[in-house]
């Protein structure tokens, strides 16, 4: 069996498409989504990821606000653009890209929860617990639409989560078993016992560990769908390293369905981010 790409890349072009459709709406009401980014320090993936994300805002219509602050910046001066662009009307919403090197909690709470496109403050999680409409997070949201546009059974289906980080596992969990999806999750991790046998059962695994090749071919039940979400940089012995993610190579030979990545799960959280923007500005809207 060789499995069916789940191209995120392809969906992340769709998702632009129907997105210039909506801004285009909200500009006839002399309203412009605006998309403001916190950078701090010279972090090369950091500053790529900044600059993707502003790209796709051009591509539709979003405004870029954008606030580089040099290395060594402090948590003051920090919350002071945060509070900045809580009060910026031109700024439908905003994320302070991480890591930073300071207190990310303290910087997560100082965002306004209806600017919070990355779904991650404190209260949003905590409606996303109670099961109320807020901003939800970008990375589990794209998870979730990328199996949704493969029409991969989500309703019904057995999933396990291995990784409980608070920006994909534990998140994904909550998501997944509301009514709207209607799945059965297992939280699994790297301190869990026999993961093989946990993960065998499994109609979807979504792999959010960093941990590389944590996920290996025998222990993916036949034509499961397989998320690699998974960050790692590993030794190739260039001196310089390459990315690795959490699924092995030969699980694409067992798999019905395998993400990529890079290509994968990542442009789907740009995706994601681009739509909470354009809700944000939605909700907003006269």
């Amino acid at each position: 069996m060789t499995a069916t790409r789940l191209d995120g890349q392809a969906i992340l072009k769709a998702i632009k498409d129907e997105l210039r459709v909506r801004v285009a709406a909200l500009a006839e009401r002399g309203v412009v989504p605006g998309l403001g980014t916190v950078l701090v320090g010279d972090d090369p993936g950091s500053r790529w990821y900044v600059g993707a994300k502003h790209k796709d805002c051009a591509e539709i219509g979003i405004t870029s606000i954008r606030r580089d602050l040099p290395a060594g910046t402090g948590l003051a001066e920090v919350l002071s653009v945060v509070r900045e662009l809580n009060d910026d009307p031109a700024c439908t919403g905003f994320i302070v890209q991480q890591p930073t090197g300071l207190d990310e909690f303290a910087i997560l709470s100082a965002v306004d929860p209806a600017k919070d496109v990355d779904g991650l403050h404190p209260t949003n999680l905590g409606w996303l617990v109670l099961g109320r409409p807020a901003p939800l997070p970008c990375t589990p949201v794209g998870c979730v639409e990328l199996l949704r546009r493969y029409d991969v059974p989500v309703a019904g289906a057995k999933v396990v989560v291995v990784g409980r980080g608070i920006t994909v596992g534990r998140p994904l969990g909550l998501i997944l078993t509301r009514r709207a999806e209607n799945a059965t999750v297992t939280l699994c991790h790297t301190g869990t016992r026999d993961l093989a046998s946990e993960v065998r059962q499994a109609d979807i695994v979504v792999a959010a560990a960093g941990v590389p090749g944590i996920i290996t071919g025998d222990m993916v039940k036949p034509g499961a769908a397989v998320l690699d979400v998974g960050v790692s940089r590993v030794d190739d012995g260039s001196g310089k390293g390459r990315v690795a993610g959490d699924v092995a190579d030969d699980v694409w030979d067992v798999a019905g369905y395998v993400s990529p990545n890079p290509g994968g799960v990542g442009p789907m959280t740009r995706a994601l981010l681009l739509s909470n923007v354009v809700e944000a500005a939605e909700r907003g809207a006269p």
